[in-house]
């Protein structure tokens, strides 16, 4: 949970975990130039289908995402109250989606 929560970049326990974090980052806040910079490090990391692997996975994630808030898709009570203490460790409320969850 520090590599999502973290400010500098945490490894995650996994390879280049912190150039992937690094990157999703920068996509996900659509800062092209630092998405561009962390791109050619990972593309030095993982090579060209390393990176064809991450860039699949960043967008099934964002688009679930965007599905489930376009659709309306509620979360319902017994749902929200189970995931509360989870939403508070990762500081989910700092990204502009949280405003679509109870």
């Amino acid at each position: 949970m520090r590599a999502v929560r973290e400010e500098t970049p945490l490894d995650g326990g996994i390879e280049h975990g912190a150039a992937l974090v690094a990157f999703t980052d920068a996509v996900m806040r659509g800062d092209e130039d630092a998405a561009a910079s962390e791109r050619s490090r990972l593309l030095s990391l993982v090579g060209a289908g390393g990176f064809i692997d991450v860039a699949a996975t960043i967008a099934a994630f964002n688009v679930v995402d965007r599905i489930a808030n376009a659709t309306g898709i509620p979360l319902d009570p017994m749902l929200a109250e189970m995931g509360r203490d989870l939403r508070q460790d990762l500081a989910l409320d700092r990204f502009p989606s949280a405003a679509n969850t109870p």
